[in-house]
C-alpha cells in the first residue's frame, strides 16, 4: 500500500481534504516508532559544511538548491543515510519567509520546503532501515519583542507557513532548532502545536553556558514543560564545541531530575572548534573525537545524538559505530568529559555545579550601582 501522503497526492481530492489526509497518524509516525523501539537514536550532521564541499558558496541560500540542485541535495541526504543516521534533517534551516527574503525568495516558502522534504522522503523510503525525516525550522533571523520589533504572532505565522509546507512534503517530525530566546521557541511551538506531528526543539547554548539571549539549561527544561504543546524531545545544538554541548546535557539532565521530569534529550554538537585555515573555516573535530562525544552524551542522559556544523558523513559513520557499541555505565564525569572533549566555559561549569555566576555578577553589579547613587 502506498504511504498515506503519496495516496493523498495521487488521488483527485479537494485541496482541503488533501491537507487533512496529509496530517500524519501518530500511531504510525516513524519518529515516534523509533523513539519507542530504540534506546538511542543517531541524528545527522552538518548541512552547510557538506554542501560547501560540493559547490555552495558563502552567502548563498542552501534552500534554493532544493529546486536548483536537487541531485546534490538528494546525495547529501543519502550520505547521512549511508553513514547510519536514524534521523535526517531537511535542508530548510532558513526556510521561513524572513530568512528567504534576504535572497528575494520570500514568496517561495512552500515550493522550497516541499521540495526539500520530498527529496529527503525519497531517500528515506528507499533505504532498508527505517529513517525519520525531520523538518528543520530555524530562527527567523529577527529579534522578537520585547527586545526587537517582530511580534510573536508574526513569527508564528511564518513558522506555520513553513511547517505546513514541510508536512506537505512528507516529514515525520517538526524540528525547531538553534533557537536563542524563549519568545521564539514559544512562537514556533504555538504555530505547529495543532498540526499533528511530534515536536522537537533545541537551543544553541553558546555564550558562557547560556544562549545568546541568556537562557540557561535548567530554563530550557522549564520551557519544554510549559509550552503550548507536549514536546517529544528538547535539547541543544550548535554552540561552541562538543564539550559545551555535553555539559549542557548534563545540567539539563540534573535539572529534569530535580523537577521530576524525564524528557528525551537531544545533543547535536559542532564538530570541535572552528579554525581559519587557508582562507576557509575548518572544524578541528576528528571522527574519533565525535565517537567519544557520542559515548559521553549518552552517559550524560541524551537519547538522540547527532552533529552540527563541521560534521561530515565520515564523522557520522564513526558516531554510528560508537552508538552501536555503547554500553550504559556510570553517569558522565564532568572532569573526565573535559579531559576527553575539551575545557568548557566558566559559566557552563558553574551551572553544572548548581551555581549561576553570570546572574551573581549581574546582581552584584546592580547592587553596586544602587549603593553608588547619591541621596536625593
Amino acid at each position: 500500500m502506498a504511504p498515506r501522503n503519496d495516496r493523498a497526492r495521487s488521488a483527485n481530492y479537494p485541496t482541503f481534504l488533501i491537507y487533512i489526509l496529509m496530517i500524519p497518524d501518530q500511531n504510525s509516525n516513524r519518529f515516534q516508532r523509533l523513539l519507542d523501539n530504540r534506546p538511542y537514536l543517531l541524528a545527522d550532521g552538518a548541512t552547510g559544511t557538506n554542501l560547501f564541499q560540493v559547490g555552495l558558496q558563502t552567502g548563498d541560500a542552501p534552500e534554493l538548491w532544493n529546486v536548483d540542485q536537487p541531485d546534490k541535495i538528494r546525495a547529501h541526504y543519502q550520505g547521512f543515510a549511508n553513514a547510519g543516521s536514524d534521523i535526517i534533517l531537511t535542508n530548510t534551516f532558513g526556510g521561513t519567509r524572513y530568512r528567504l527574503k534576504l535572497h528575494g525568495a520570500q514568496d517561495r516558502v512552500e515550493e522550497l520546503n516541499v521540495a526539500a522534504a520530498i527529496l529527503a522522503r525519497e531517500v528515506a523510503d528507499s533505504n532498508s532501515r527505517e529513517i525519520a525525516i525531520a523538518g528543520s525550522i530555524g530562527p527567523t533571523g529577527e529579534i522578537l519583542e520585547p527586545n526587537g520589533e517582530l511580534t510573536k504572532a508574526q513569527a508564528s505565522v511564518a513558522f506555520l507557513e513553513q511547517a505546513k509546507a514541510l508536512i506537505k512534503g512528507g516529514v515525520d517530525v517538526l524540528w525547531i532548532e538553534t533557537m536563542s530566546s524563549v519568545e521564539e521557541v514559544e512562537a514556533a511551538v504555538d504555530a505547529v502545536a495543532d498540526l499533528g506531528l511530534p515536536i522537537v526543539f533545541t537551543m544553541s547554548v553558546d555564550t558562557n553556558g547560556r544562549t545568546m539571549m541568556g537562557i540557561t539549561p535548567p530554563r530550557i527544561i522549564q520551557l519544554a514543560a510549559n509550552v503550548a504543546s507536549p514536546i517529544h524531545a528538547c535539547g541543544t545544538n550548535c554552540g561552541v564545541g562538543a564539550s559545551e554541548v555535553v555539559a549542557t546535557i548534563m545540567t539539563m539532565h540534573n535539572a529534569a531530575k530535580e523537577s521530576g521530569q524525564n524528557p528525551v534529550l537531544v545533543a547535536k554538537a559542532n564538530c570541535g572548534i572552528p579554525q581559519w585555515v587557508d582562507g576557509e573555516i575548518v572544524y578541528n573535530g576528528t571522527p574519533a573525537l565525535m565517537a567519544r562525544y557520542v559515548q559521553l552524551a549518552l552517559d550524560a542522559g541524551a537519547r538522540i545524538v547527532g552533529g552540527c556544523c563541521g560534521t561530515s558523513y565520515e564523522h557520522v559513520a564513526a558516531m554510528r559505530k560508537a552508538m552501536d557499541n555503547y554500553q550504559p555505565g556510570t553517569p558522565a564525569d564532568f572532569e573526565q568529559m573535559q579531559a576527553d572533549l575539551g575545557e568548557v566555559s566558566a559559566g557552563a561549569a558553574a551551572l553544572f555545579r548548581g551555581e549561576d555566576i553570570v546572574a551573581q555578577a549581574q546582581s552584584a553589579k546592580a547592587g553596586k550601582r544602587r549603593r553608588g547613587r547619591k541621596p536625593a
